[in-house]
């Protein structure tokens, strides 16, 4: 596969969301020119100031784009912007490539692969590490899995939008790795939350123990920020706990496939669940709330 470049390739990106547009700003303000949609149709308009074009559907988007980008939030989203008489593989154009950034079920993005080469269009799924600042930034990680020579076609998009990228290997390599490392990223939080609710309850400060904490090497650098913002209560949502939720669900559907026993993880999710709970929109950090409740909790007990 060519190159894509900025100058000759047409982008379309759906799913304008709390990645997707970010994702989507950075790549319009480094040249390249974006056509987005999103169901709710003002999301996709606020990329006009940035110089993108707005789609009036998923089939209109895949038929004038050379490459199709998409962020989306769930399995069943995926599914129904790629399939379908609507959707992208009826209506791409053959020698078109679609990159998925979604953190869906790894057999899903195989399942993209192979429908997407009954219509000669080239699937990469490749998922994102980070939150919405890194996004900003262009400081996200990337995990590929698909065609090498694909992915290798695509550095310019990756270059813009993530400091480091990796090719995992063959479809569905991505959303695997995505998946590793998202156990990682909640039972750290967890692991925090449950530390901090310890620290407190044993009477340390709880700003001079978020302080001190952010500052050890034992927090890793993703999660130092969540500790920052902890002290000024600030739990709005960054990578938010409902989307931490819906991986943990991934997590272990993968590890009941795979034969692995993942008990920190399960009690992990649970603690999310509980936070869940609360029914505001929150950042997956508000763990730490959950913990802090229960301690509190047990000590009127």
């Amino acid at each position: 596969m060519n190159a894509i470049t900025s100058q000759k390739s047409q982008l379309g990106f759906v799913g304008i969301g709390y990645m997707g547009r970010p994702i989507a700003q950075r790549l319009l303000e480094a040249g390249f020119k974006v056509a987005a949609y999103d169901r709710h149709r003002a999301k996709a308009e606020e990329l006009i100031q940035f110089g993108g074009t707005v789609a009036a559907s998923v089939a209109d988007l895949s038929s004038s784009c050379d490459v199709v980008l998409s962020c989306l939030a769930s399995d069943e989203a995926v599914l129904q912007v790629y399939g379908g008489a609507d959707g992208t593989f009826v209506n791409a154009r053959r020698g078109a490539l679609v990159i998925d950034l979604s953190t869906v079920n790894p057999k899903t993005s195989q399942n993209l692969s192979k429908l997407g080469a009954e219509r000669g269009v080239d699937v990469l799924d490749v998922t994102i590490s980070g939150s919405t600042p890194a996004a900003e930034q262009g400081a996200l990680t990337l995990f590929g899995g698909g065609d090498q020579g694909c992915f290798a076609a695509a550095e310019s998009i990756f270059s813009v939008i993530a400091r480091k990228y990796f090719y995992l290997g063959p479809s569905g390599s991505g959303a695997i790795m995505k998946l590793v490392v998202n156990t990682m990223l909640g039972i750290g939080m967890q692991a925090i939350a449950e530390a901090v609710a310890l620290g407190e309850k044993a009477g340390l400060d709880r700003n001079r123990l978020l302080a001190v904490l952010a500052e050890t090497a034992v927090v890793a650098p993703a999660h130092v920020a969540k500790l920052e913002r902890a002290m000024k209560n600030d739990y709005s949502p960054q990578f938010p706990l409902r989307l931490m939720n819906k991986d943990f669900g991934l997590i272990l559907n993968l590890a009941a496939a795979a034969g692995a026993q993942m008990p920190a993880t399960r009690a992990a999710s649970e603690v999310n669940a509980m936070q869940s709970k609360e029914g505001k929109e929150q950042d997956f950090s508000a763990v730490i709330l959950q913990m802090e409740k229960q301690a509190s909790l047990s000590q009127e007990s």
